[in-house]
């Protein structure tokens, strides 16, 4: 896939008020202070797309981007653009706020997954710095009791040795095995080196592709 534009187009305080669902959407969500803007960013090419924070929580609306690519899976749409939409959504875990608000956070972001019609795959951020956390876990059972496609993604890769992540991604799938029967698909990625990138927008393009064609 060839990025050829990125734009903020909206935030959205439920999923009621988000554009209309005219264009194939990709979710991107995970605990907070996860990385989730930088990897945005280097998905998109655009350093200055996501706002990126040191602080937890500062994401707390739905943020749409406008998206326009080439697939480059398919040679009879070589050159062809095509729009859809990427979403940061807040994230879920620690932040400081207030247990009000983060029961609306709650709310806001089950309300979208479960009811935003053309949301096509979610990606789930995980840090891969840390062995599995029960939050993290948690929050996977519950994308597959709702049924939502999802697609994890463990990040700050670069932040470690190779050993511990291999280590680190390993216990949770471990974990993960003990209750499910089949693995969700995941990718290892660096927002600094880039790692990730290409195989994060080929699994993008696919889809689009297939979602076309079904």
């Amino acid at each position: 896939m060839l990025i050829k534009s990125a734009k903020y187009i909206i935030s959205s305080p439920d999923f009621e008020k988000c554009p209309a669902p005219d264009k194939k959407e990709y979710a991107f969500i995970g605990r907070s202070n996860v990385g989730k803007s930088s990897l945005i960013n280097m998905l998109t090419n655009n350093d200055k797309l996501a706002k990126t924070s040191g602080t937890p929580g500062k994401t707390q609306l739905i943020n749409h981007f406008e998206i326009t690519s080439a697939s480059t899976i398919n040679s009879s749409k070589e050159g062809q653009n095509l729009k859809w939409y990427l979403v940061d959504l807040p994230g879920y875990g620690f932040a400081k706020v207030s247990i009000r608000s983060r029961r609306r956070w709650e709310q806001m972001i089950e309300g979208y997954l479960r009811k935003r019609e053309n949301l096509a795959m979610v990606f789930v951020l995980l840090d891969a710095r840390h062995t599995p956390q029960k939050i993290d876990l948690d929050f996977l059972n519950q994308l597959d009791k709702w049924e939502i496609p999802f697609t994890m993604i463990f990040t700050k890769a670069d932040k470690e040795t190779q050993a511990v992540v291999a280590k680190n991604v390993k216990l949770f799938l471990d974990r993960l095995r003990k209750t499910w029967q089949f693995l969700p698909q995941h990718f290892v990625s660096s927002a600094t080196k880039k790692l990730g990138r290409d195989k994060i927008l080929k699994l993008i393009d696919e889809t689009n592709e297939f979602k076309k064609e079904a």
